[in-house]
């Protein structure tokens, strides 16, 4: 289940999450949105998953227990040493990126709660996670699907040349601006079908792809192929076999910040309290 993040990282991280996994193992699916994923099977040591440009899976154990947090788009500059494009689409372990990422297993694999672990990964991101760059965060939030802008605009509204922004917007970020907007875009479309899901709602391709700054289903579905390998209709349906099981796969806390009040709806617990969307 997806969580808001503790205030220390409110501005750094935009979810964080536990996942207990039944008696099969599972193939998790990413999805890119823009950001980077530090994640820790418990017991064993954490890893990075950089910024992603296409769908990818990872393994998770019969059995396991996994704690998360997913960080902003262009945060990930500050935390792992590297530059982010040095890091997108790769799965790094925590003993390339961080010191002494042995007392952090030790840590999350002894805490008695998984709750307990998250807090701990929490405070160890808190604590290890520098100041993003200023003009690459105003670069992200002008990509932002509701903003309407995109990257030709972005040199003049920020007193840069073409080239620095790129530059800096891939050593923060992991993309160009141009690649960021089309995951942000895709991310915001993502938001809808889950909105969709937590309220059992019928697909409207269609729609969504228009809300979501599509020029129409066509685009959209090149797009979704590309990012995620399948057409929007099978995404949906992935989805919905995916997530629809009941609380536990409430993911209000991650695609609440790309709705930004566009769309009415309700997660499922407000559902289950009767609160009027």
């Amino acid at each position: 289940m997806d969580r808001v993040p503790v205030p220390a990282l409110a501005a750094v991280a935009s979810s964080v999450w536990i996942q207990q996994v039944g008696d099969q193992p599972l193939a998790q699916r990413y999805v890119p949105h823009g950001g980077a994923e530090i994640r820790c099977v418990l017991g064993e040591a954490p890893r990075l998953l950089g910024p992603l440009t296409a769908a990818t899976y990872r393994d998770i154990p019969a059995g396991g227990t996994v704690v998360g947090v997913r960080l902003r788009p262009g945060v990930l500059g500050g935390l792992a040493g590297p530059p982010a494009d040095e890091l997108a689409d790769q799965d790094v372990p925590g003993a390339e990126l961080w010191r002494d990422p042995d007392r952090l297993t030790h840590l999350l694999g002894e805490a008695p709660t998984p709750e307990v672990a998250l807090d701990r990964l929490q405070a160890f991101v808190a604590r290890t996670v520098g100041e993003p760059d200023p003009l690459v965060a105003e670069a992200v939030r002008n990509l932002m699907p509701w903003r309407g802008g995109g990257p030709a605009v972005l040199p003049d509204l920020l007193s840069i040349s073409e080239r620095q922004l790129r530059r800096r917007c891939r050593a923060a970020v992991g993309t160009g601006p141009k690649e960021l907007q089309r995951i942000l875009r895709f991310h915001g479309f993502t938001a809808r079908v889950q909105v969709a899901v937590d309220r059992g709602a019928p697909g409207d391709l269609a729609g969504w792809a228009v809300e979501a700054g599509y020029h129409d289903q066509a685009h959209l579905t090149r797009e979704c192929r590309r990012l995620t390998g399948v057409p929007p209709g099978e995404f949906l349906a992935q989805y919905r076999s995916a997530c629809a099981g009941g609380d536990d796969h409430d993911h209000a806390a991650s695609y609440l910040p790309m709705l930004r009040g566009r769309w009415p709806f309700r997660t499922r617990a407000e559902g289950a309290r009767g609160l009027a969307s």
